[in-house]
């Protein structure tokens, strides 16, 4: 993390955790795509079929459950990597203070594991075991998992929330959240740098004449609030879109580390689903990427086991926002048994 003078802080409900760097970088892919095809087992399965239409018809329409829950389940896809462990650590430490807070309508929580296996936190934290992309097809950029767990997930689990609130590892919540989306709308955060009008080129590759490119919205994936029963249908063409975009060169090279998250956009509009734009959602830093000040925190130098308790606090002038993150690691890194041996690699 990098210091700069001009975040200051912001009504946020959720903020990004170690917001400078927060995403891998890498990537290429090979072409596959998800149909929704019966396996043995009654599962979406994989084949190399021409494709030609991105969007994803579910076999029959998906309704809501007849008995109305208007809390939300909160679901992050993770690795069992130390790096993903340790932020999901302090995650779920500040769920859990934030759940049962007034104002708040957070259900229950669970860690969607894609790495096809339990690892060692799995009495620690709510957890559902999914399968990986087959070996390889990722080529290093492990978020393309991301979509394939959630389908699995929403397929399998018994989810008795009517809401689910799409989050990563690195967010901590520092408000009690409520239910954000109207009933026909889910909530999204705009992100500056995810620009489909921008980007027309590549954007009507994979959303053809459908309407305006102004239907995409300026997001990903997390933070969403969104209906169940919206997200069954929506997640298959966010895998379908997402695998279409990485075996694109021109895509791959322009979009990068957020190409998941244009593809979740890009999903979203193919089945007509526009997103409530909150700004109060999340609080973003600027990108910094390659600048180092005069106090600097980064992640991604925790990769093989977590970051020390008692981290030192930022100088004096720092935007309090900073100070406010720091303080939050570090009382939940004091608390959380066994924070300095369990998720080491």
């Amino acid at each position: 993390m990098v210091v700069k003078k001009n975040m200051g802080r912001a009504k946020s409900v959720i903020v990004v955790l170690f917001a400078l760097g927060f995403f891998l970088a890498t990537y290429n892919l090979v072409s596959m795509i998800m149909h929704n095809r019966a396996s043995s087992s009654g599962g979406w399965v994989a084949d190399g079929l021409e494709w030609f239409d991105p969007v994803i018809k579910m076999p029959r329409k998906v309704k809501g459950s007849t008995n109305y829950n208007s809390k939300f389940h909160v679901a992050l896809t993770a690795t069992d990597a130390a790096y993903s462990q340790w932020q999901c650590r302090i995650m779920y430490y500040w769920y859990r203070k934030m759940k049962d807070m007034p104002g708040s309508d957070m259900g229950k929580f669970t860690r969607i594991l894609h790495s096809g296996k339990p690892d060692q936190l799995m009495d620690e934290i709510p957890t559902f075991v999914v399968d990986p992309l087959p070996e390889g097809l990722d080529r290093g950029y492990i978020v393309l998992n991301r979509p394939w767990a959630f389908v699995q997930w929403l397929e399998k689990a018994d989810i008795e929330e009517e809401y689910i609130l799409m989050a990563e590892p690195d967010h901590i919540f520092v408000n009690p959240l409520a239910i954000l989306p109207s009933e026909s709308q889910p909530a999204g955060f705009p992100f500056f740098y995810i620009k489909p009008v921008e980007n027309e080129k590549i954007i009507r590759k994979f959303y053809p004449e459908k309407g305006p490119l102004t239907d995409v919205d300026p997001i990903g994936n997390s933070p969403v609030i969104i209906q169940k029963s919206l997200l069954k249908e929506i997640a298959p063409t966010w895998v379908n879109v997402s695998l279409r975009m990485k075996d694109d060169p021109e895509t791959d090279k322009a979009f990068g580390w957020v190409l998941e998250m244009y593809a979740y956009a890009v999903a979203s509009a193919l089945h007509g689903v526009r997103h409530i734009l909150r700004k109060d959602f999340m609080l973003q830093g600027e990108l910094t990427y390659g600048k180092i000040g005069e106090w600097r925190f980064d992640k991604r130098s925790c990769l093989m086991g977590p970051p020390p308790k008692n981290l030192p606090l930022p100088p004096p002038g720092v935007p309090e926002s900073v100070v406010w993150l720091v303080k939050m690691v570090n009382e939940a890194t004091a608390n959380i048994p066994g924070w300095d041996n369990l998720n080491r690699s």
